[in-house]
């Protein structure tokens, strides 16, 4: 499938995933089970496509390099490189998002109050992670964990 396609499609998956975080409060339990169920197949499929782009290297001179960010920029140049890498971050922002909601519940945080960090967790996930850490610690949170 086209990488363009298969981006979209990513996005509309994990997209569903989040909605149903935010609207964990009507049936937690089983929506944020069903969110996981999202991020497991988000997964699946950065590991599928991991394993397209390691079996390809050596292809035209291709090769995977961490070590340096020369090596980085390379290996995200390609359609294929940068979609692994989306999906990536789609599969952990969307785990951490589900756990942020049950982390949430166990603190007695008010759901408006986590909405925030949900959404600074999908478009920028680490801050949206310290901003939950910060209110699930504060006044906000009615126990402790």
């Amino acid at each position: 499938m086209d990488p363009a396609r298969l981006f979209e499609i990513a996005n509309l998956t994990a997209l569903a995933g989040w909605l149903m975080l935010a609207i964990a409060p009507l049936r937690r339990t089983l929506l944020v089970n069903a969110a996981r169920v999202v991020g497991v197949g988000l997964a699946v499929t950065y590991t599928v496509l991991l394993a397209g782009v390691l079996l390809t290297l050596g292809e035209g001179g291709r090769e995977l390099d961490f070590s340096s960010l020369e090596g980085v920029t390379r290996a995200f140049a390609q359609p294929e490189g940068v979609l692994v890498g989306w999906v990536h971050y789609l599969a952990f922002d969307l785990w951490v998002g589900a756990w942020e909601v049950e982390d949430a519940e166990r603190r007695g945080l008010p759901h408006w109050a986590l909405l925030p960090c949900l959404f600074f967790t999908l478009m920028f996930g680490p801050f949206g992670l310290l901003l939950y850490l910060a209110i699930s610690r504060s006044p906000l949170a009615r126990r402790r964990a």
